[in-house]
């Protein structure tokens, strides 16, 4: 509970009015003198979350940071967290407004980010665990990440700017999450590691292979030091929504077509882990994650659909690459990013987007913030399934350089899915 009514450091139910009283941005947005509810609906670990509608139908979204994670305050977060988030979301709604919130309004003092209110459509990952795969995601998001990459990259933004963007967006400690959670804890003995007995083995084995361990080690490298361009940084299904249109089609802004018919939407929200940093990352996030409800059909004896969500990772590379290749006459300097240079850089984000996905996948299952694909299967299942999934990541991670083709290292995922017991 806040002290005062007019204390907007940690939102309640009962401020929320006067605080979109008191931000003039907002006032074109909803209408605060004809409030009809407010409904706090944040259930993640690290911030509050509110949905106001008027009584005309207008709506928005605060998102508040916490000064600690709210299962734990003993475990303090940076707030500053949030204004990384509105770094981030400026520049992507600048790049694809298409894919993102609409963004609204961002206070500093009292950390609270105003966005558009997504409530007509799902969370994908829910989508995805009950059987609802939307494939056409996979490539508006393939899409979205190219212009996000090359409008916040020295391809597409001033030299200067680049650089000044690189230091605006630090997120120092939201970044060395990543760094401990995704690519060291999982191979060393860590409070925050916990399997199913049946899978102990299978995490020893990852941790006593040295290529493996080497591999994550280059692959917590080239994160920690590539700053290409401003990347979302915490890209999984769990981060994305989606709504179905009435012919599963093209992604678009309205929810209605010129002839009232809803239109596809797919929308990446909460990128408070942004930063300047390798393109391939958000790639191989997704990536992982197609790997985690891959082995979740499986283990539910569903290898059609299983084969369906393996065909994502291939759509996202390729909308990604057929965009990036649209967007590269562009670029601000020809004169020596020549388009042999393009095929090394595209080369690049690809080996990259690979091994991030192993990583990506075997830290869901050994690690801290486990996926919900996994964790909500029957104890059997679930073994069967983690083991799956860590011996596809372990694969992906270490075949990678010998099969350039998404679609084939795919193909080898989804072998390795059905072959694990």
């Amino acid at each position: 509970m806040t002290g005062s009514a007019s204390d907007f450091s940690q939102l309640s139910l009962e401020t929320v009015t006067a605080y979109l009283a008191s931000r003039p941005a907002l006032g074109g947005i909803v209408d605060v003198t004809r409030i009809a509810s407010v409904r706090e609906v944040g259930d993640g670990n690290l911030n509050l979350v509110f949905i106001i509608d008027d009584a005309a139908g207008a709506s928005v979204v605060l998102k508040q940071s916490l000064p600690h994670v709210r299962t734990d305050p003993s475990w303090p977060m940076t707030r500053e967290r949030s204004a990384r988030e509105a770094t981030v979301l400026g520049a992507h709604v600048l790049a694809d407004p298409e894919h993102v919130p609409a963004f609204y309004d961002f206070d500093a003092e009292n950390y609270v980010l105003a966005i558009e209110n997504l409530s007509d459509h799902r969370v994908w990952r829910n989508e995805l665990n009950e059987g609802r795969v939307h494939e056409y995601a996979a490539g508006e998001l393939g899409r979205y990440i190219a212009r996000a990459a090359f409008a916040t990259s020295p391809l597409g933004l001033d030299p200067l700017e680049h650089k000044r963007l690189v230091a605006r967006a630090v997120n120092p400690e939201l970044q060395q999450i990543t760094e401990d959670l995704v690519f060291t804890e999982p191979y060393i003995e860590h409070a925050h590691n916990v399997v199913l007995p049946g899978n102990e083995a299978d995490v020893a084995a990852l941790r006593s292979d040295a290529a493996l361990v080497r591999e994550m080690g280059l692959a917590k490298w080239r994160f920690m030091t590539t700053a290409q361009s401003l990347i979302h940084g915490d890209l999984h299904t769990g981060s994305v929504f989606v709504r179905a249109g009435a012919t599963s089609g093209e992604a678009a802004t309205d929810a209605t077509d010129a002839r009232g018919a809803t239109t596809a939407s797919v929308r990446a929200f909460d990128s408070e882990f942004g930063f300047v940093g390798p393109t391939g990352f958000d790639l191989g996030a997704l990536w992982a994650n197609f790997i985690i409800a891959g082995a979740r059909a499986e283990a539910l004896g569903e290898p059609a659909r299983a084969e369906l969500i393996l065909s994502l990772p291939g759509r996202l590379w390729s909308a990604f690459e057929a965009e990036y290749r649209t967007l590269w006459p562009a670029r601000i300097d020809p004169r020596v990013w020549t388009d042999e240079v393009l095929e090394r850089l595209l080369d690049g984000i690809r080996d990259d987007a690979a091994i991030f996905a192993a990583a990506k996948a075997i830290r869901r299952i050994v690690g801290f913030a486990k996926a919900s694909d996994i964790e909500s299967l029957e104890p059997a299942l679930r073994e069967r399934a983690a083991r799956g999934v860590l011996h596809a990541g372990r694969a992906l991670a270490l075949t990678r350089h010998g099969i350039a083709d998404v679609d084939a290292l795919a193909a080898e995922s989804l072998a390795t899915l059905r072959a694990a017991r």
